[in-house]
């Protein structure tokens, strides 16, 4: 009997998995041994599902465990099948063999396993492992390995849908959140703090004269700008609920929900070190030998008579006045 993989590692199984890997029972009989020969087998392996049966190098048959004690329990079973060949209760069963090589998936012989007819549904199942080797796996094993492999199919998938949803809501370049998300998060805590009356801040993110920083060192460079910058964003940014997206080509944004004012200011200067404390150089600036940001904040307390566009827009306008009023600064919107 081999060890079984799964007894030592239950993450083993995937959907290719073959019967090799199944717990293999080396149960052979000659086709001439008395039944008295096998009662004693079976008693001596209480776990034997069953035996093989051979003449001469040649599989003849199988016997099940179960086959073999309901003739012994029969009328006139034990003096029918007890000390003749068990030839002769193997050809009175009338058994149907399921043989397959030890290379097949263990899903196929699953199905095919559970087709067979009611009768012979919880008979073992015999592996080839080469030319005139044999093995059996008890059906109960079997079908317990594809319940595995069922499960870790779940959760295979469940990771690929999952990593599919991370793509389709990241920034390629960047790996924080894109517009979509952006957007999608932005609404629902607009309309969660629409009903607690908390307020919701939004900061934008712009990095200064950022054209002439491509044009000056190349959109190689400027893409490895980009990533620093939102890395230093993020460092910025520390609570969990807070959400750093790329809204633009070299803009950001953070959504910081149940932020008033002087919290979403203090983060604005924050991101604004940060970025400073990088020491990117940028001689394509007009404020700065290094790269910059000018930040744009707003902060409202949702209603469902306004929508999330507005606060946007209170942010955009405070943006703007960041750039008019030298860059390299951040702006609260005031009405």
């Amino acid at each position: 009997m081999n060890t079984p993989n799964f007894l030592n590692n239950p993450e083993f199984w995937t959907p290719e998995s073959t019967l090799k890997e199944l717990l293999l029972y080396d149960a052979q009989v000659q086709w001439d041994e008395r039944g008295q020969d096998v009662e004693k087998k079976f008693k001596d392996a209480p776990l034997l599902p069953g035996v093989i049966l051979m003449q001469q190098g040649r599989l003849m048959g199988m016997i099940s465990r179960q086959r073999f004690l309901e003739h012994l329990s029969s009328p006139y079973g034990l003096e029918l099948f007890l000390k003749r060949p068990i030839k002769a209760l193997y050809n009175f069963a009338q058994i149907e063999l399921l043989i397959y090589p030890s290379s097949t998936a263990i899903v196929t012989a699953a199905t095919d396993a559970v087709r067979r007819s009611p009768a012979m549904l919880l008979e073992p199942i015999i592996v080839e492992l080469e030319p005139q080797v044999y093995r059996l796996v008890d059906v109960h094993q079997l079908l317990y390995a594809q319940g595995q492999i069922h499960l870790m199919t779940i959760k295979l998938l469940e990771k690929a849908n999952d990593r599919l949803n991370r793509l389709a809501t990241l920034d390629g370049l960047t790996q924080v959140a894109n517009r979509r998300q952006f957007d999608q998060r932005l609404e629902q805590e607009w309309q969660r703090l629409t009903r607690e009356r908390q307020p919701l801040s939004l900061i934008l993110c712009d990095i200064d004269y950022f054209k002439a920083y491509n044009d000056t060192y190349g959109h190689l460079a400027g893409d490895d700008c980009l990533q620093k910058v939102v890395g230093a964003v993020q460092k910025a940014v520390q609570r969990p609920a807070d959400l750093v997206a790329r809204y633009g080509g070299e803009e950001f944004a953070v959504i910081l929900p149940n932020t008033p004012k002087s919290g979403a200011i203090k983060v604005a200067e924050n991101i604004r070190s940060q970025v400073q404390g990088l020491h990117i150089g940028h001689t394509g600036s007009q404020v700065s030998l290094w790269v910059t940001l000018s930040l744009g904040i707003a902060t409202m307390i949702p209603t469902s008579e306004e929508v999330p566009a507005r606060l946007i827009a209170r942010a955009d306008m405070a943006l703007y006045q960041a750039k008019t009023q030298g860059r390299d600064r951040a702006v609260f919107h005031c009405e």
